[in-house]
């Protein structure tokens, strides 16, 4: 399995998901036009995507489904609160409940999984291939023994680090929005995201890859060295940056390949 982020943050998030039988996207957040753009640099077309999975309807990660339906008729997975206010088309919709394991394909499967996210009925996502885990979890301001228990040990794991916490305590926004940023329904900071990854990373998990960084509130340095202070004795794998225009790098799930820029990989693979 290959996992492609092709763009995290406040902007637009869309992570691509590749087996052997499937091709399926984790949110769709940006305009038709972005993601056929984003999709070209790895020489895939939208019409090649099976379904995509929306992990709650925020702009930001469900704001491109219906266009997606719309335009290329692409199947879309969502709870039912999240397919009611992205208004998606029924034909062209499947609802899942938190926990319903979806069989996409023989050699893929996707577990959601619920996470507290103020204004959403918001779940992460666990993907499963040929016996190997991979995770995608975003917008979260905290989490629960569940979902530790259905993270632990993926041997991919991608995660937000939203923002640094004296840069947001000491920035511009007005208290209300700090709050609800820092709050438990809103999303998690550098430190939260090691504190976590301290409880789920295990000598399985290979490589990890933070995103949804702030523009306003967080720079790739600070959030990596501050989630590497806190797994450093449980963790020696590759860690990696996210941010906004991707693709960037793949990371492969399942064999020993080493991550690899995403248009390297597809040029190579197709």
């Amino acid at each position: 399995m290959v996992l492609t982020h092709l763009g995290t943050g406040s902007r637009g998030n869309a992570t691509l998901l590749e087996t052997e039988q499937a091709k399926v996207l984790i949110d769709q957040g940006f305009s038709g036009a972005q993601l056929q753009k984003r999709l070209a640099r790895l020489n895939i077309d939208p019409t090649e995507i099976d379904c995509i999975f929306i992990s709650h309807h925020h702009g930001d990660h469900g704001g491109g489904a219906l266009v997606a339906q719309k335009r290329w008729e692409i199947q879309i997975q969502a709870n039912h609160r999240t397919a009611e206010e992205l208004k998606l088309i029924p034909e062209f919709t499947s609802y899942f409940d938190s926990l319903d394991l979806i069989r996409v394909s023989e050699d893929l499967s996707i577990l959601p999984v619920p996470v507290p996210h103020s204004g959403s009925d918001n779940v992460a996502f666990v993907a499963s291939h040929n016996g190997h885990r991979a995770a995608v979890i975003t917008d979260l301001g905290s989490w629960t023994d569940e979902l530790v228990t259905h993270v632990r040990g993926c041997e991919h794991i991608a995660i937000e680090a939203n923002y640094d916490h004296n840069r947001l305590m000491n920035g511009p926004y007005p208290f209300s929005l700090k709050d609800r940023i820092s709050g438990r329904g809103g999303h998690l900071s550098n430190e939260q995201t090691g504190k976590f990854l301290a409880e789920v990373c295990t000598p399985e998990t290979r490589s990890i890859s933070l995103t949804h960084l702030s523009e306003k509130n967080n720079q790739p340095h600070i959030a990596e060295s501050t989630v590497l202070y806190y797994i450093d004795d449980v963790f020696s794998g590759d860690i990696s940056i996210s941010l906004q225009d991707g693709p960037e790098k793949s990371h492969y799930i399942g064999n020993a390949h080493e991550s690899q820029p995403a248009t390297e990989l597809h040029s190579t693979t197709r």
